[in-house]
């Protein structure tokens, strides 16, 4: 399945998706579906299509359907344009274990070696996904810390792993840079 950048085409699919993913995972995002439900279309679409360029938007479609995505959102500021923060990552149920999540992951990385400067891509997971957590160790990606009572769920308190990729350290992402 090809792994694509949405466009501003896209944004309402993005919006299903995703209000979708915070119903059926809510335990991975920090917002609920009824949050993201009030934010305007402009919203989605800045998601997508940000002015500045702050945002990359990677997605998996089957057929019509978006069945996948991932984001990567830059900093403006100038003591933070080395970082990037890798979210909304999902991936739809029904599409898992197809190599997806890695295709999406992958996408969002090579989207971060592109863009000149950026040195770090950090994202949080939440604590005891260990299919993402392993996915995201075998991109390279390091826990350098646990946030205890991160979010809370209907389940209780649910701590989230920061974890970070250097963009400069992995010999082999630095070939795939040059």
């Amino acid at each position: 399945m090809p792994i694509t950048r949405l466009m501003q085409a896209d944004a309402m699919v993005y919006k299903a998706l995703m209000l979708h993913a915070y119903a059926h995972a809510a335990d991975a995002f920090t917002s609920t579906p009824q949050e993201r439900a009030q934010e305007p279309d402009s919203w989605w679409l800045q998601r997508i299509a940000h002015p500045q360029g702050l945002t990359v938007v990677c997605g998996a479609f089957a057929d019509a359907s978006l069945v996948g995505t991932v984001s990567v959102e830059f900093s403006g500021k100038t003591k933070t344009r080395h970082k990037g923060l890798v979210v909304a990552m999902f991936v739809h149920l029904d599409f898992r274990g197809q190599g997806l999540a890695r295709q999406l992951m992958q996408a969002a990385i090579a989207h971060a070696l592109a863009r000149p400067g950026l040195r770090l891509l950090q994202l949080e997971v939440t604590q005891g996904n260990t299919a993402a957590e392993d996915l995201y160790l075998s991109l390279g990606f390091k826990a350098y810390g646990v946030e205890p009572m991160a979010v809370w769920t209907p389940d209780g308190f649910r701590a989230k792993v920061h974890m970070s990729l250097d963009l400069e350290q992995d010999v082999s992402l630095r070939v795939q840079r040059a």
